[in-house]
């Protein structure tokens, strides 16, 4: 058994502050983590056919060595499963196991999973408590971190959902070693975010060190996700429902979440996909308004496609118009206009309310001319 040495961040909210664990093995010391947490002997795990095959077995070890049940759940993989008739099947598998006020969650998987089961978590018995153990990049630097849940309706993403703190994130580094690359490159647009964002420095790091990162260098991977989780738990402390300074992590997901809409959600394009390619126009849409140089928004570019991530527009999300009647169904949008997050500059991201339709038009059909 690893018992290698790994480090908390705590995520500060009042009365209800909760540790991020990062570091390799954690799901076989999952026993002794959870042990001070759990109000019984037992924790209701979900996950999904994909991570039970490689994750399960050694969570499940973990938990048996402190001599702790775990009912499991297992819901189909992909971003299909978001949706209210898997929310119906997660609940009533849950209650098949009676459980009680006190019982505890474990969401096993990526953003799906988390999601759905952080939901569950707030509904059930009127609200349980939950723990999430992010197995994918992405869910380890951005959605396993910050209490919101949600599924998907044909009205868009995560339009129904709830904040739900988690009680503890398990961050194991040893589930990304089973991560295909496009996974982890799609967990790494998130990672690039919080550079761009409010953290200079961080990226010129990931200009460096990304592509060592991505092919597995241990130690780049562990400072790059303690850094991200570091960055989002003082934005969630900071603004927890997302009034203000939270909505700067949507960098790029106003622009991703049109697109991702405009392709049906399918296998096409990754979340995380979806988000380089908003993040590059973003910048665009920034030089276009004289906010910030052009020769920033080439450097996103260039980093973004050195590691391999898409920066333009797919062929099946090239229709304008369409484009921008989805961004205004986006749920940040304020008496009908649509909220961006531009910057002037690397590091200096911002919200912006103002901006004109005519505006991303332009941009976008620039990007479909590129």
């Amino acid at each position: 058994m690893s018992m290698s040495a790994y480090a908390t961040h705590r995520v500060e909210i009042e009365g209800r502050g909760y540790d991020i664990a990062v570091g390799r093995g954690l799901y076989e010391r999952a026993g002794e983590l959870l042990r001070p947490i759990l109000r019984e002997p037992r924790v209701f795990v979900v996950t999904d056919a994909v991570v039970a095959a490689h994750q399960w077995p050694r969570l499940k070890r973990g938990l048996r060595a402190y001599d702790i049940a775990a009912p499991l759940v297992v819901l189909p993989a992909g971003e299909a499963t978001k949706d209210f008739t898997h929310l119906q099947r997660l609940l009533d598998a849950l209650l098949d196991h009676r459980p009680e006020r006190g019982s505890m969650l474990l969401a096993l998987g990526g953003g799906v999973i988390g999601d759905i089961t952080g939901l569950a978590a707030s509904l059930l018995l009127r609200g349980v408590d939950f723990i999430q153990a992010p197995t994918t990049l992405l869910a380890q630097v951005d959605s396993g971190i910050g209490g919101k849940t949600g599924i998907n309706t044909r009205h868009g993403k995560n339009l129904v959902g709830t904040f739900h703190q988690p009680r503890l994130v398990l961050a194991d580094l040893d589930s990304l070693d089973t991560l295909p690359r496009r996974e982890l490159l799609a967990g790494y647009a998130e990672i690039v975010k919080y550079g761009l964002i409010d953290d200079a420095d961080f990226f010129a790091w990931l200009e460096t060190n990304g592509p060592r990162l991505i092919a597995g260098d241990a130690a780049a991977r562990s400072y790059a996700v303690e850094r991200s989780c570091m960055a989002k738990a003082r934005i969630v402390a900071a603004d927890e429902r997302e009034a203000g300074v939270r909505a700067l992590l949507n960098l790029g997901h106003t622009f991703g979440h049109a697109i991702e809409a405009a392709l049906g959600y399918g296998a096409e394009l990754l979340h995380g996909e979806a988000v380089a390619i908003g993040m590059s126009l973003a910048f665009d849409l920034s030089v276009q308004l004289g906010l910030a140089p052009a020769a920033d928004a080439a450097r996103v570019r260039r980093h973004l496609s050195a590691v391999g991530l898409p920066t333009s527009l797919p062929a099946g999300a090239r229709d304008v118009e369409r484009l921008l009647t989805l961004m205004a169904q986006d749920k940040k949008v304020r008496d009908g206009r649509i909220t961006f997050v531009l910057a002037r500059g690397i590091g200096k991201a911002f919200l912006a309310r103002d901006v004109e339709p005519d505006a991303v038009r332009a941009v976008l059909q620039q990007a479909m001319a590129a």
